[in-house]
């Protein structure tokens, strides 16, 4: 009994120090992009360079800073052989919570500001491209509010980089088109008062026709429903009571999901 105990304490101990290492090891990169600076927090797993390597883009909410997605998110130590990429967005006007434009967010429609933000993507992409060996038919995008419309816009407009996509609190907006079969992990919350429960479910029968899902779903763990695809694109659904947040178990989800999807 005492050497189980022993055992279990030690395998604890070992998962913690990677965790920590993992945390740790967050750098701050800089881009130019047209001019500007443009900033991420980027986790580089070992053997990044030899052996190809998942990449995981985490695009933080209006208001939010890539420090605190890389905090929140935290999907740097739920899956420490990805290479996650936490950016920083810029002063962007939002309709529902910044009308002024002083906190950072991301572009929602192609065109705006200039593309900004695509090509922010495109530059980090290219990159990680060169430095590392980026396992091609691994990469995934996800989102919280404004960063989740981002990221229903890279699915429009670079879905043919992406393996999966798991946008949070968000919609696609009006404009967006172009959309192409492509698994989706969607959370809501619904008693959400920013992004409305019901504009999200509008979204969420948006992705289902667009992905071909049939049926009425089956249990995919806790608060979480697969619509099984007949094109390889699953949905899945993690809807929660609460308001426009990310719940503490989710990001262990999303991780678990993007590890079950690999771009054909």
């Amino acid at each position: 009994m005492h050497i189980f105990r022993y055992l279990i304490a030690l395998i604890l101990a070992v998962l913690l120090l990677s965790r920590a290492r993992a945390a740790d090891a967050l750098v701050r990169r800089e881009w130019n992009v047209d001019g500007t600076t443009r900033e991420a927090l980027v986790y580089v797993p070992p053997g990044a360079q030899p052996t190809a390597t998942p990449v995981i883009f985490a695009f933080h909410g209006h208001y939010g800073t890539m420090a605190f997605a890389a905090r929140k998110f935290d999907l740097h130590t739920l899956w420490p052989e990805a290479l996650v990429v936490y950016p920083q967005g810029l002063p962007t006007v939002s309709k529902l919570v910044d009308p002024a434009g002083k906190f950072p967010g991301w572009q929602t429609l192609p065109g705006e500001y200039g593309d900004r933000d695509l090509k922010f993507f495109d530059a980090m992409l290219a990159t990680l491209r060169k430095e590392y060996h980026v396992d091609d038919k691994r990469i995934y995008s996800m989102g919280h509010s404004n960063g989740g419309l981002f990221t229903y816009l890279l699915w429009s407009a670079r879905g043919d980089q992406f393996a999966a996509m798991a946008p949070c609190a968000a919609v696609i907006v009006k404009g967006l088109t172009d959309f192409k079969p492509k698994p989706v992990f969607h959370l809501a919350g619904q008693t959400d008062p920013i992004v409305k429960f019901e504009w999200q479910q509008f979204t969420i029968e948006t992705v289902k026709q667009t992905n071909q899902c049939s049926g009425e779903g089956q249990p995919w763990g806790d608060k979480c429903t697969l619509y099984p695809s007949k094109v390889g694109a699953p949905l899945v659904t993690y809807i929660h009571p609460g308001k426009h947040e990310v719940p503490p178990d989710a990001p262990a989800l999303i991780v678990k999901f993007f590890r079950g999807q690999t771009k054909s």
